[in-house]
C-alpha cells in the first residue's frame, strides 16, 4: 500500500474583520484615547461635585445669615459727628423769600476707642454660627465749631444763621438690632439723652443722635456702647487722630479694611491689636457742609470715602470645611489622571488587558472620595473626614483591583501608590504658600518614575506577550 504524503496546510490569511479586531485589542494609541475619553467623562461627576459643594456652602451661609439677622450683622461704628443746622434765607427775582436748612458738620480732634470682643457660638441645624458681643469705650474731644472756616463756607454770609440750640451729635451704627444696653453718652461730664435715628441721613444712614445745645467752646465726650454683631467689626477714622485698641479671646482674626494695625499679637488665647490713623491718611476734611464725605472718582460716580477708610477685624472660623473641600476637589482631575496612568502602566508592564469599564469604576471610586469628604466634614473635623474617606476608598479599590490584576504584588503596589497620592494631595492642602512648588516637584518626580519604568517598553508592540 502506497502512503501518500500530505502537504502542510497553508495558514488562512486573516480577514479584514479579524485584523481590525486584533488592532482594537492591541492598539496602544487607541487605549490612550479611550482613557482620555474616560477622564473627560468623569469631569461630569466632578463638576456636579463642585456644584454640590457650592450648594452646601450657600445653605451654611443662609443659616449664618438667618442667625446674624436676629443677633446682629456686620457692625461698623462711625462717629460721633457734630452737626449744626444752618437756616438759609434766599430771595428770587420777585423778592419772594425761600427758607431752607442745611447742616454744617464737624469731626472730633481726638477719638479714642477701646474695646473687648467676646465670641459667641450658636447652632443652626448642623451648622455652627460664630457671633460676637463687643463692649466699646469711646472718648474724644471736639474743638470750638468755627463755621467761618469751613472749606465751603457759609453760602450767604450774614443771612444764613447757625442754630446752635438745635445742634446734635450723631453716631453711626450699621445694625441697630445689635444694641444690647442703653447707650451712655456724656459731654463734659454731663449725661445726655440718646435718641434712635439721625435727623439727617447725609452722613450716616443708620445710627443714634444726641441733642446738644452748644453754650461753650470745645468740649469732651465719652460713650459706653454694648453691641452684638457677626463676622466683622469695623471703625471709621473720623478724628484728627483716631486710636483704636481691641482685645479678644478669638484666636483666628483677620485684620481687614484700609489700615492694618500698628501693633498686634495673636496667640492661642486670643488677640490684641491697636490702630492709629491720622487725618492725613484719609481723603476728606475735618469739617464740611452736607455729605462732604462723598468725593468724585475719575470715570466713576460719587463714592463715599468714609466707607473706603473703614478698618477693623474679621473673626474667621477656625476651620472652613467647605473652603478646604473645594480646594481638595480642584485636584480631582489630576488625581484621576494619575490613577488611570498607574492603571495603564500596570496593564502595559504586566501584559494584561484591563477593560475600560474597569477604569471607569475605579474613576468613580476616586470621585466618591470627595463626596465622602464633603458629607463627613460637615459633622467631623476636616482632617478626620479626609482620613476616613481615604481609607474607605482605598479598601474599596484594593478589594476590586485584586480581582482585576490577579496578582498580589501588583495590588499592593497599586494601593500603595494610591495611598501616597492621598498623602501627597493632603500635604498640598496644608501648605497653602508652598502648594504650587510642592505640587510641581511632585509631578516632576512622578513623570521621572514613569519614564524610568517604561524606558524599555516597545510602544508599537506593548500588548504582545514577552517571548522567552
Amino acid at each position: 500500500m502506497i502512503k501518500m504524503e500530505t502537504e502542510p496546510a497553508t495558514p488562512r490569511p486573516a480577514s479584514l474583520f479579524e485584523q481590525f479586531n486584533d488592532w482594537l485589542r492591541t492598539s496602544t494609541m487607541l487605549k490612550i484615547c479611550v482613557i482620555g475619553f474616560l477622564v473627560l467623562l468623569l469631569l461630569i461627576p466632578t463638576s456636579m461635585l463642585q456644584s454640590l459643594i457650592n450648594e452646601r456652602e450657600q445653605t451654611r451661609d443662609m443659616a449664618v445669615r438667618e442667625v446674624s439677622e436676629k443677633w446682629g450683622n456686620v457692625q461698623t461704628i462711625a462717629g460721633p459727628v457734630l452737626s449744626v443746622p444752618v437756616r438759609s434765607v434766599s430771595k428770587d427775582d420777585k423778592g419772594k423769600e425761600t427758607v431752607s436748612v442745611y447742616y454744617a458738620n464737624f469731626l472730633p480732634d481726638k477719638l479714642d476707642i477701646d474695646g473687648s470682643v467676646r465670641p459667641e457660638q450658636r447652632h443652626r441645624g448642623i451648622y455652627n454660627v460664630m457671633l460676637y458681643n463687643t463692649r466699646l469705650k469711646l472718648k474724644g474731644r471736639f474743638p470750638k465749631p468755627d463755621i467761618e472756616k469751613l472749606t465751603i463756607g457759609i453760602r450767604n454770609a450774614g443771612v444764613d444763621q447757625p442754630q446752635w440750640d438745635k445742634a446734635f451729635l450723631s453716631l453711626g451704627i450699621t445694625d441697630m438690632k445689635g444694641i444690647k444696653d442703653s447707650i451712655r453718652f456724656q459731654v463734659n461730664g454731663a449725661t445726655l439723652p440718646v435718641n434712635p435715628g439721625i435727623p439727617t441721613g447725609e452722613l450716616f444712614a443708620v445710627g443714634v443722635s444726641i441733642p446738644l445745645s452748644l453754650s461753650a467752646g470745645s468740649f469732651s465726650f465719652d460713650c459706653d456702647l454694648n453691641v452684638n454683631g457677626s463676622t466683622e467689626l469695623a471703625f471709621v477714622p473720623l478724628g484728627k487722630e483716631t486710636n483704636v485698641s481691641l482685645t479678644s479671646p478669638w484666636a483666628t482674626p483677620s485684620f481687614t479694611g484700609a489700615f492694618l494695625p500698628d501693633g498686634h499679637t495673636v496667640t492661642d488665647k486670643g488677640f490684641r491689636a491697636s490702630w492709629k490713623v491720622l487725618q492725613y491718611n484719609r481723603n476728606f476734611p475735618q469739617q464740611g457742609i452736607g455729605s462732604f464725605f462723598d468725593a468724585p472718582v475719575e470715570g466713576k460716580n460719587q463714592v463715599n470715602t468714609m466707607d473706603a477708610t473703614a478698618f477693623g477685624v474679621k473673626l474667621l472660623l477656625p476651620v472652613d470645611e467647605y473652603q478646604k473641600t473645594t480646594r481638595s476637589a480642584k485636584y480631582a482631575v489630576m488625581f484621576i489622571i494619575i490613577t488611570f496612568s498607574v492603571f495603564f502602566f500596570v496593564e502595559i508592564l504586566n501584559r494584561k488587558r484591563i477593560h475600560p469599564i474597569q477604569y471607569l469604576l475605579v474613576g468613580f471610586a476616586v470621585c466618591l472620595f470627595y463626596l465622602l469628604l464633603l458629607a463627613i466634614s460637615e459633622h467631623l473635623s476636616f482632617d478626620l473626614a479626609y482620613l476616613i474617606g481615604a481609607i474607605v476608598v482605598l479598601v474599596l479599590v484594593t478589594f476590586y483591583v485584586r480581582y482585576v490584576f490577579q496578582n498580589t504584588r501588583l495590588t499592593v503596589l497599586f494601593s500603595g501608590v494610591l495611598a501616597l497620592l492621598y498623602g501627597f494631595f493632603y500635604s498640598l492642602l496644608q501648605l497653602e504658600d508652598y502648594s504650587l512648588l510642592l505640587g510641581t516637584l511632585g509631578l516632576v518626580l512622578i513623570l521621572g518614575i514613569v519614564m524610568y519604568l517604561t524606558r524599555n517598553v516597545n510602544w508599537y508592540r506593548a500588548y504582545e506577550p514577552i517571548r522567552s
